[in-house]
């Protein structure tokens, strides 16, 4: 049986991976720390722990002894890695290095869930091969983790997603705030100017399972199609039946609250990834269907 452990596993993507792992029949450790992990599962063992602690996050990895290690754990407030960069560091950099350190002890097969944030967003539809250059923090400690991956002698696969979103996760997605705000009556400011590839947290989880199986190495971006936040905004709206006349749009000039710089255009090219998985990531309606369905859910629930 092959055993799998996920870091970040109360996350947007973690929840997702770890229930479609156990529904795949996969022996799973869920590394969680201040959410806990809702599911219960006969073939799931969840973990409390803070991933900063190099000496119990090692010791972990070294008893537990996975053949597959999924790092979703991160750092992802871009204000917040401005704000504190020893924390994003700590969470982004150090964490990443202990784990490679012990799954090179191990041999466990490691997939690194990295970001689109890497690229200075001059030029959009990335290729897994075009230079990084990250215009804030934390970028660029995910730019590192990619490198202390890449460094190492395992065998790894580095998935970049882009804007991941969802239902199920300890933090509301962007769709999730939106089709809040909507569903109440509230007008959304939504960006003109900001292109990302909105990448739906389930298809991201189906797809990463395939990796799982297939073990592609390399760089391989994972991600939905390219739309401003403004027309993702507009694509919530309209897949939930909310008015999206109270979708305003604004632009990058205007949000005088970031305390980091955003790329404009970080939108991914996933030729390759389309070219290898049977998962349709890629696809908005699906998505957004998968979306309305987890969304309805919860509300009624």
């Amino acid at each position: 049986m092959v055993g799998v452990l996920v870091t970040g596993a109360s996350g947007l993507l973690g929840s997702k991976l770890v229930a479609e792992l156990v529904s795949r029949g996969y022996e799973v450790v869920a590394i969680h720390n201040r959410n806990p992990v809702m599911l219960e599962h006969e073939k799931l063992v969840k973990i409390k722990l803070d991933i900063t602690n190099r000496t119990l996050l090692e010791d972990l990895i070294l008893r537990a002894r996975p053949d597959v290690i999924i790092h979703c754990a991160a750092y992802t407030d871009v204000d917040g890695c401005e704000r504190d960069r020893e924390l994003a560091w700590r969470v982004n950099v150090e964490a990443t290095r202990s784990i490679v350190r012990a799954a090179r002890v191990v041999r466990s097969y490691l997939i690194y869930v990295s970001t689109d944030y890497v690229f200075d967003g001059e030029k959009g539809m990335y290729r897994e091969d075009d230079v990084p250059n990250p215009v804030n923090y934390y970028g660029l400690t995910k730019l590192i983790g990619e490198e202390l991956v890449r460094a190492s002698d395992l065998l790894y696969t580095i998935v970049r997603p882009s804007a991941i979103y969802g239902v199920g996760g300890s933090k509301k997605s962007f769709a999730e705030y939106v089709a809040e705000k909507l569903s109440r009556g509230e007008r959304v400011r939504a960006l003109v100017d900001q292109f990302v590839s909105p990448t739906h947290n389930t298809l991201l989880a189906k797809t990463i399972v395939e990796i799982v199986e297939m073990r592609p190495m390399g760089t391989i971006h994972v991600a939905g199609e390219r739309m401003s936040r403004y027309e993702f905004a507009i694509r919530i709206a309209k897949a939930l039946g909310l008015p999206t006349e109270l979708i305003e749009g604004a632009r990058m000039e205007e949000m005088k609250h970031w305390i980091a710089k955003r790329p404009r255009d970080s939108s991914l090219d996933t030729s390759r990834a389309r070219a290898l998985f049977r998962t349709r990531f890629f696809d908005t309606d699906l998505a957004l269907d998968l979306f309305k369905r987890e969304w309805v859910e919860r509300k009624s629930g």
